[in-house]
């Protein structure tokens, strides 16, 4: 348990904020290293398909499916660096043996890892498995579920429309026309763990989510704006709440497709809610006794543990809580 401000201490890692490699940025241009490592029979390669890619469960533990160069199939491949002297890349490719079987070209995925026989391959994305795998494989696709996402929706230049060129190990596109370079986007979002002057906890749902899945509010940064101005903003704009004291918590990335979560805590002036219709379809205020009796009921379900939200909510709570999405 890590204190990050004088009222507040996070409780458990943020999952997806986990990784142990060495992100070498510096050995991206060296084209005869990259050539090297890529050639190494101790290189090793995580495929990566629409942000899955595949993974082995084995007695408790899951871990990712990784191969050698020679096995990867071929795609475009990024470095996603190096630890203790082994190379790692991820390789866009469909994934070895799985079929795509929804008829859209993507591959299916099971609901759980239960549903698959110990020690198959089985596809599955960073919201199934993130949490499960070890902090290396856990930072490993994370980055390749973001990279993917970033070339395949920035295959053009911005400013002339010519399609780019990857280069620098998946890190750069360049415009082959006027030589500009771009790089991988993030957006940063903040989301905020809002209490009242009871230390109760305000929860709420979008007009997209069905009624009982609850969580807390969030919102992207506004250009010229600060974190701290983002998070009064959003809460006013979405419940009409005003909050001060806005504490910074931790940041996990969530490359759906490519946001940066920055996690505060917030405490309200006033508690008379004011949903916006277009961003809100309910918004309720808990204390600890109702979250826990909402939750065993089954009335309520909480974010995945892989999301920063849930970890804000449990640091909140005090401990962990039941009634994942």
């Amino acid at each position: 348990m890590e204190t990050i401000a004088a009222d507040v201490q996070l409780i458990g890692p943020l999952l997806l904020a986990r990784g142990t490699i060495d992100r070498s940025s510096a050995r991206r241009v060296d084209e005869q290293w990259l050539e090297r490592a890529w050639s190494d029979p101790a290189t090793r390669v995580l495929v990566i398909d629409n942000g899955h890619t595949l993974v082995r469960r084995t007695g408790d533990d899951v871990h990712a499916v990784l191969y050698t160069p020679d096995e990867a199939p071929l795609g475009p491949r990024f470095l996603l660096g190096v630890e203790d002297g082994v190379a790692y890349f991820a390789v866009a490719a469909p994934l070895p043996g799985i079929p795509k079987g929804d008829g859209n070209g993507r591959v299916t995925v099971p609901m759980s890892l239960d549903d698959t026989p110990e020690g198959q391959p089985v596809a599955a994305g960073l919201r199934q498995v993130g949490g499960m795998l070890g902090d290396r494989e856990a930072g490993l696709l994370v980055f390749a579920v973001a990279l993917e996402a970033w070339h395949s929706t920035h295959t053009h230049c911005p400013r002339c429309g010519t399609k780019t060129t990857m280069q620098a190990g998946g890190h750069i596109r360049v415009c082959p026309d006027d030589g500009s370079q771009h790089f991988p986007r993030v957006d940063p979002a903040v989301i905020m763990l809002v209490r009242d002057e009871s230390d109760r906890c305000l929860l709420a749902r979008g007009p997209h989510w069905p009624e009982g899945r609850l969580s807390i509010l969030a919102g992207f940064v506004e250009p010229g704006e600060s974190l701290e101005a983002a998070v009064v903003r959003e809460v006013a704009e979405e419940v009409g709440v005003t909050v001060v004291r806005p504490r910074y918590l931790g940041s996990q990335p969530w490359p759906f497709p490519r946001s940066l979560m920055l996690g505060f805590f917030a405490d309200a002036l006033d508690t008379t809610l004011t949903p916006d219709a277009d961003e809100i379809a309910e918004a309720r205020w808990f204390t600890r006794d109702e979250l826990a009796q909402a939750l065993r009921s089954g009335e309520l379900r909480l974010p995945p543990r892989v999301s920063i939200a849930r970890r804000l909510i449990e640091t909140w709570y005090g401990g962990e809580l039941v009634g994942d999405w």
